[in-house]
């Protein structure tokens, strides 16, 4: 343990590659398999907290962690020190068999998540057993030999061994927003850490070039793990989450207050105080949804399964319900609305006409830059061929979003040249010359109109537009961006990509769905409108950034709702839109995959990237699409919305028959002289009734809860349970009423009968309330309803089993049963007329 102990104080940016080889124990051609697993034992898992998987004991444990369930073991191992410990034996059965179900159900379900999980795991690239190899971060070592490129993250704090032109984004550790070069070198002990240039960071990522580095610290050694303690930080809730913590607090209220009041009451009237306690007890284990977790659990995984038939993985469950409640997403357009395929369509110069002297130089640039992979580099390098023996690269300026150009430096026979290529209006502002038709250099001034006509025309035909500058240079030396003055425009590269064959059906389906897309890009206004003109928008309504810039935040909020394109955008404006319209009062979801993106899909509501993205982009995403198309995004958002409204069916049913019964219970209670119900038989209630309720998560949803987002409603959730909970209790006091003073039944046999109206009830009123639809019409998923169907008959029996004698239950004559399943009939009647009464006056 003593080298952990070096490790994390060790000053490794003043020591040489050789020196740390050496103490980590590896060298240049990194660590074997055996070698890692040594150290991996030694150091720990590479990651910030001391994240513990949830084992299959932890998960059964948490089951029972509930205060009221442990205050129901508290007193039922009371129960077994003063009186019968046969109540005991069977309350704490049920309550060991409900712990289980529910296990059984979140167990599956967790497994579920691990796997898809599994499938878009950001990895990172290491030399193990001399031969590159992708692990995931979190298996990481110190002394493993990372190889990194652009668009990866950098998962620990390491040493540069070699690089070439490497740029390196540190905002989330140093503030720092340019992009910081680095190189292998020696520097000083005193070093700070914003100057050590030779040192690469946990959480930072390469934005250009290449290198090879020996990973030193891991885990909470890092420069970003010794802060990670002090931040704390957590995601932000979701809508989902907000709305489940909400109804959390409100169900605690009604709980607390009712189970206080029964409990003084009836000590208030000389009851046993014992049983008093434990009935008050089984009462809010019976208002309380203690299967809410376990439901939201199975449900999200089950969305999740779905979801990833449908080519979408889930990061983060909560997700789920806010990707189904999206009613804005914000995507760009190459790639997604797009076929992604760029071709070089023509290269001008100044004067309109095809110039192999724009080609060339732009084949250089493309050649030569080491920056991530992008479609239009691509396709320069593909469509155009030059022999480019004889030139050699000597430093190059890498592409960042504010400059929107990349240069790169050559010579060739004894001539050094900056060419620079990126947005034609970034690059004009570079140039102050131009070239004649005979080739001599002018003033630019004359022709920028020409050449902003030229721009217009391109863009309006659906071209991308890129512009190519040269500068001669004196020597071979390193350059910067101050070179980048008093160039030669040389002229324009125009690139077309088509748009998608079904995109236009894509949109249409989405808005259907309720959901409207903002097209979020960085290209000029006239490519935004061609494209949009021929995917459908009509008239779009188009914000370019030059004048967002001056609209304030308040104004954008206004305005941002009405704006279907937003042109010409840099990316420190992507996240200011996203946030302008969620205080909109939208749900957000925004789909990148650059590096660029990485702030906006923190921000959104929903952040959905895909699996090729650069690992910052996938890393932030709650979402991750196999396949960068937007019909996967209507499927996701379909599941999405079932998974919503099967959770919300759950809410329903836990709201309203279960406070109905509840409370008719804690009513009654005052006015018998005997407990309505035994604390075992309240608790035996809620077992039953958990079963069809299970399967929530299987069942057919309405095409009205899909057709349009749904959000969280706590008021239309308390009126709900206040209307069905009053109709639920007043055929329970119709029961008691028959049973108590028409039939004048005993003890044993008031309890039985009750006992047996509550679960049938229970179980179909949950057939009633899962549809805003008549309950013929929409037919139940087919494990609901016979989960259903098996619970009523299995209950009806349960008096004529042997077990009856344990839960105090005894046979009904035959005349009371009849009695007691008209008044179920009646009951389910009227909570059917009510829900359509209900939904016309309230909007969920």
């Amino acid at each position: 343990m003593q080298l952990k102990s070096d490790i994390s104080i060790l000053r490794f940016w003043s020591l040489t590659v050789k020196d740390c080889l050496t103490l980590l124990g590896s060298d240049e051609n990194g660590l074997s398999s055996e070698q890692a697993e040594v150290k991996r034992k030694r150091f720990g898992a590479n990651r910030l907290s001391e994240q513990k998987e949830l084992t299959e004991v932890g998960l059964f444990v948490s089951q029972f962690k509930s205060p009221i369930i442990l205050l129901l073991f508290c007193a039922s191992l009371l129960s077994f020190l003063l009186r019968d410990s046969a109540d005991g034996i069977v309350i704490l059965s049920i309550v060991f068999v409900s712990g289980a179900l529910g296990f059984w159900q979140e167990r599956g379900a967790m497994y579920a998540v691990r796997n898809l999980l599994a499938i878009v795991q950001v990895k990172a690239t290491v030399l193990r057993d001399s031969q590159p190899t992708e692990i995931p971060v979190e298996d990481v070592v110190p002394g493993d030999l990372l190889i990194l490129k652009a668009g990866d993250i950098i998962p620990a704090d390491s040493l540069i061994v070699s690089s070439k032109d490497l740029f390196v984004n540190e905002a989330s550790l140093t503030g720092e927003s340019f992009p910081v070069e680095k190189a292998a070198n020696v520097l000083s002990e005193t070093s700070p850490l914003s100057e050590r240039s030779n040192s690469l960071w946990m959480g930072t990522h390469v934005v250009s070039g290449q290198t090879k580095a020996i990973v030193i610290k891991t885990g909470k050694d890092t420069e970003f793990g010794k802060i990670s303690d002090r931040l704390k930080l957590r995601p932000m809730e979701t809508e989902f989450e907000i709305g489940i913590r909400k109804f959390g607090f409100f169900l605690l209220h009604v709980t607390l207050l009712l189970v206080i009041a029964i409990f003084v009451v009836n000590v208030f009237l000389h009851k046993p105080l014992l049983e008093s306690f434990l009935f008050s007890l089984a009462l809010a284990v019976g208002l309380t949804p203690q299967l809410l977790p376990a439901i939201i659990s199975v449900n999200l995984s089950h969305g999740a399964k779905r979801m990833a038939e449908n080519r979408v993985i889930v990061k983060r469950l909560a997700a789920i319900e806010n990707f189904g409640n999206m009613n804005v997403i914000c995507s760009d357009k190459t790639g997604t609305l797009t076929e992604g395929n760029v071709t070089l369509r023509s290269a001008l110069n100044v004067y309109g006409e095809e110039d192999e002297e724009v080609t060339r130089n732009a084949f250089i640039n493309a050649s030569f830059e080491t920056g991530f992979v992008n479609a239009i580099d691509q396709s320069i390098r593909t469509n155009l061929k030059f022999d480019l023996t004889g030139y050699e690269k000597f430093d190059e300026i890498p592409y960042d979003f504010l400059r929107k150009r990349l240069s790169v430096s050559v010579s060739y026979k004894g001539l050094h040249r900056l060419i620079t290529k990126g947005a034609l209006v970034n690059v004009i502002e570079t140039c102050g010359f131009a070239l004649s038709p005979d080739g001599e250099r002018i003033s630019i001034e004359p022709l920028k109109e020409r050449i902003l006509e030229t721009y217009e025309r391109l863009g309006k035909e659906g071209n991308r537009v890129l512009g190519v500058a040269i500068k001669d240079l004196e020597t071979d030396s390193k350059v910067d961006k101050s070179e980048e003055r008093d160039m030669v425009f040389l002229g324009f590269l125009s690139f077309y990509d088509p748009p998608k064959n079904d995109a236009e059906k894509t949109i249409r389906d989405l808005r259907n769905l309720g959901v409207s897309l903002k097209v979020i890009t960085g290209d000029n206004r006239y490519v935004a409108a061609n494209l949009c003109s021929k995917l459908g928008f009509q008239n779009p309504n188009i914000l370019c950034g030059s004048d967002l810039e001056e609209i304030s935040n308040e104004a954008l909020i206004q305005r941002v709702n009405e704006v279907d394109v937003f042109a010409e955008i840099e990316p420190n404006n992507k996240e200011r839109i996203v946030v302008a319209l969620k205080k909109g009062g939208n749900v957000v979801g925004y789909m990148g995959d650059g590096i660029n993106d990485v702030s906006a899909l923190h921000s959104a509501d929903v952040g959905i990237s895909v699996d090729g993205a650069v690992d910052v982009a996938k890393n932030a995403a709650d979402l991750v699409l196999l396949e960068k198309n937007l019909e996967v995004l209507v499927e996701g958002v379909k599941q999405g919305r079932k998974t919503f409204a099967n959770t919300l069916k759950y809410v329903f049913m836990a709201t309203s028959a279960n406070f109905g019964n509840m409370f008719s219970m804690a009513g009654i209670s005052l006015f018998l002289p005997f407990l309505p119900l035994l604390p075992k038989q309240i608790l035996l209630i809620n077992f039953l009734t958990d079963f069809p309720e299970m399967t929530i998560a299987t069942d057919r949803v309405d095409e009205e809860m899909i057709s349009s987002p749904k959000r969280w409603d706590i008021t239309a959730i308390r009126k709900f349970m206040l209307v069905f909970g009053v109709i639920s209790s007043f055929f329970d006091y119709l029961t008691f009423g028959v049973l108590y003073w028409i039939l004048e039944v005993g003890t044993e046999q008031f309890r039985t009968g009750w006992f047996l109206e509550s679960i049938v009830s229970a179980s179909l009123i949950v057939l009633i309330i899962r549809t805003r639809d008549s309950f013929f019409r929409s037919v139940p998923g087919r494990s609901l309803f016979w989960a259903t169907i098996g619970i009523g008959c299995s209950t009806v029996l349960l008096p004529y089993t042997p077990i009856a004698t344990l839960f105090e239950l005894v046979p009904l004559p035959a005349n009371v049963l009849l009695i007691l399943l008209g008044i179920v009939f009646v009951y389910v009647t009227t909570a059917e007329f009510a829900k359509k009464l209900f939904y016309k006056r309230v909007r969920l």
